[in-house]
């Protein structure tokens, strides 16, 4: 008796496949090139591994066109694999860790789901897409990595902070807002935190734009002189 996976083989089938992975592969690419450049925590390798993975859910589900009882075992497979991807993903100092192993996950989820459909020519196909962007991409990403970050291309966040006794808060609130708004800056979020026993620091958190380091150090100064304001300063961050 023939097995099943065996028939499953169909050469013309496997070479559409082998077409919707090299366009996830190179799209996928191209997209986390833009996000690895700018330096954003989603970069190459993720973006791809993403890509990769939805291509071979999508092209197993046209194959497995009509057979409902299965078509719904995927659907809980990528349900699932979310839940799983999330519990890999750490915040830690304000830097967001596991995406690549989330989305490594995600491609693996999809590589065991040809498996088990007996699609296994695509399974293999899949499984090497996926190293591929864990191995062959890596020397890329650390090209990438090591070029100067071009301030004018890089998304960076910077915060202005204002140190303030606690009776004269809403002084130093209305000074920073003030300043900010002469300046032609636009506050994304403002906070308030207690600073000691008898101070606050207010957090001004500015749209990610590109901002003169220089003016902002003009800004910061102007703001320290004020009476009631015992500190400014200012500092960017590029994570998301």
């Amino acid at each position: 008796m023939t097995l099943q996976a065996i028939e499953n083989i169909n050469l013309v089938s496997l070479l559409d496949t082998l077409l919707s992975l090299v366009t996830a592969f190179a799209l996928g690419g191209l997209i986390g090139y833009e996000r690895q450049y700018r330096q954003r925590t989603a970069g190459l390798r993720t973006n791809v591994l993403v890509a990769v993975g939805a291509a071979i859910f999508v092209d197993m589900a046209n194959h497995l066109g009509g057979h409902e009882g299965a078509e719904h075992v995927v659907a809980y497979v990528v349900s699932g694999i979310g839940f799983l991807g999330a519990g890999v993903i750490m915040r830690e100092e304000g830097n967001v860790r596991g995406l690549n192993t989330a989305a490594t996950l995600w491609g693996s989820a999809a590589v065991g789901a040809c498996a088990g459909a007996d699609l296994l020519p695509e399974a293999v196909l899949g499984a090497l897409f996926v190293l591929a962007a864990n191995t062959l991409l890596r020397p890329v990403v650390d090209r990438i990595n090591r070029e100067p970050i071009d301030t004018l291309a890089v998304e960076v966040t910077n915060t202005v902070y204002v140190i303030a006794p606690r009776e004269r808060q809403k002084e130093a609130l209305h000074l920073l807002e003030a300043a900010l708004e002469a300046a032609d800056h636009t506050a994304r979020d403002l906070v308030v935190h207690a600073f000691g026993d008898d101070a606050v620091e207010i957090e001004a958190v500015l749209m990610a734009t590109a901002v003169d380091g220089d003016e902002l150090d003009r800004l910061t100064r102007r703001l320290a002189e004020q009476p009631g304001i015992s500190q400014a300063f200012w500092s960017p961050s590029t994570t998301e």
